[in-house]
């Protein structure tokens, strides 16, 4: 049952049950200065039926988020989530205990987030992945400190400017705990400075940390930044869009030694920024200091195949000081979207959404710079991702084109002032030819 009412009768009696006069004596422990002091100004209590057609009239003053074409990106996308996802996270397979400790209880799970874990881990060519971390920008701080604890010694992070903002602030707050100190490294035109990366970086390095495509959706030399964080005795940290990784060489392939990423383009809604899923996957010989769940298969006594929890490096389970992360948990239900999507796009279907989405992305970024006074900010290679420069304020830009219902990108202004006159536009394999020209056309106007 969704809703259970009470009577003024029913209210009464478990009052006296727990020994109150009335509400107010339920009330009194909040201190007077956090208890709203204003009346609430409510209409008299309604029947179900009139307060459901109240609430439906209130939701449909709502903008419905359908209603509007999706050019924001920075980390979270409008992709296409295929219909079949929906129906089956609700099947009683996936119904079992809530934690997977039972597996006797919970093959369900299990098995799933094994599925999960094998195709996170050939989709990035890495060895083995782990069951999924909290989001893309849990992952990354999660990765910094798991490559501080083989390179003993070194207490530097070095990390390109093109790393999610965002995501650059939880590394820091991540990394104040072991005291490692972060040094940033700044873009040349749109990606890492590579000669800046290779003057960073020392024998005090234990990581170096990019992102490609990064922020702006440039396309990153990760093999270049392989080279140098190993010929310094580094890890190299590669965050990444697991949906670029069916056109894209993946980083195992180009020397990352770890290798995360937000998923939530893997088949999970938007659902206003959360919750995501934080992929997380490794070479082979770092599995022992991997964060996180790790499902591994086995047999049982009579030789069935069977799936438990392993590896297990949290606090939970060992001693404080040997833990290498105090995540106790993984976003089961978003994994197993992403393995559901998997499964249903396949080789050939992950590579074709990231061949629509390349393409329409720079058939927007031609049409758009043909407009008077707008040109890309930088000319590195991008994905489905990048950085418009405008000659009026892309706040007010943004604030235009919402009432055409088309939302526009991510004013850059926030995240680093040098770039207060650009805007971040994301076009993923769902913007039509129609919405990509009627975006340009109201663009057009606005900055005429």
């Amino acid at each position: 049952m969704r809703y259970i009412s009470n009577t003024p009768a029913q209210q009464t009696e478990m009052l006296r049950t727990v020994g109150a006069g009335g509400i107010e004596d339920l009330l009194s422990p909040i201190p007077p200065k956090a208890r709203l002091s204003r009346p609430l100004n409510l209409s008299a209590a309604l029947a179900e039926t009139d307060l459901v057609r109240h609430m439906r009239q209130l939701a449909a003053r709502n903008a419905h988020a359908d209603d509007f074409t999706c050019f924001l990106g920075g980390g979270v996308y409008d992709h296409y989530i295929p219909s079949p996802i929906n129906h089956l996270i609700s099947r009683g397979e996936f119904f079992t205990a809530y934690t997977p400790y039972q597996p006797e209880a919970s093959q369900g799970t299990l098995r799933t987030i094994y599925e999960y874990q094998t195709m996170i881990a050939e989709l990035t060519a890495m060895e083995v992945a782990n069951a999924s971390l909290y989001d893309g920008a849990s992952s990354l701080a999660e990765a910094a400190v798991m490559a501080h604890t083989p390179t003993e010694g070194r207490e530097q992070l070095v990390i390109s400017r093109g790393v999610n903002p965002l995501s650059r602030q939880v590394v820091a707050t991540y990394a104040e705990g072991p005291a490692l100190r972060v040094k940033e490294v700044p873009l040349g035109d749109g990606a890492t400075d590579l000669a800046a990366l290779q003057k960073a970086v020392s024998g005090k390095t234990a990581a170096v940390i990019v992102q490609s495509p990064n922020f702006f959706g440039c396309l990153e030399d990760v093999q270049a930044a392989s080279e140098i964080a190993h010929q310094a005795g580094a890890l190299l940290v590669v965050a990444t869009d697991p949906v670029s990784l069916g056109l894209l060489a993946p980083p195992g392939a180009l020397g990352a030694d770890i290798v995360v990423g937000e998923g939530q383009g893997l088949g999970v809604p938007l659902s206003y920024g959360g919750p995501n899923l934080g992929v997380f996957a490794t070479r082979t010989d770092l599995v022992r200091r991997m964060p996180g769940r790790l499902v591994g298969a086995t047999v049982d006594r009579n030789g069935r195949r069977g799936f438990v929890l392993t590896l297990q490096t949290r606090e939970q389970h060992i001693r404080r000081e040997k833990a290498t992360s105090n995540i106790c948990t993984n976003v089961a239900l978003c994994a197993l979207m992403a393995t559901i999507y998997m499964a249903l796009m396949g080789k050939r279907g992950l590579r074709k959404v990231g061949e629509l989405a390349l393409a329409k992305a720079h058939y927007a970024a031609e049409a758009l710079t043909r407009i008077p006074g707008v040109r890309l900010r930088f000319s590195a290679p991008f994905f489905k991702e990048f950085v418009l420069q405008l000659p009026k304020s892309p706040e007010r830009v943004v604030r235009r084109l919402a009432k055409e219902r088309i939302l526009a990108g991510i004013p850059l202004k926030p995240f680093d002032r040098s770039l207060k006159d650009c805007l971040l536009v994301a076009v993923t394999e769902k913007r039509t030819r129609q919405e990509i020209d009627a975006y340009v056309q109201a663009l057009s106007q606005v900055v005429a």
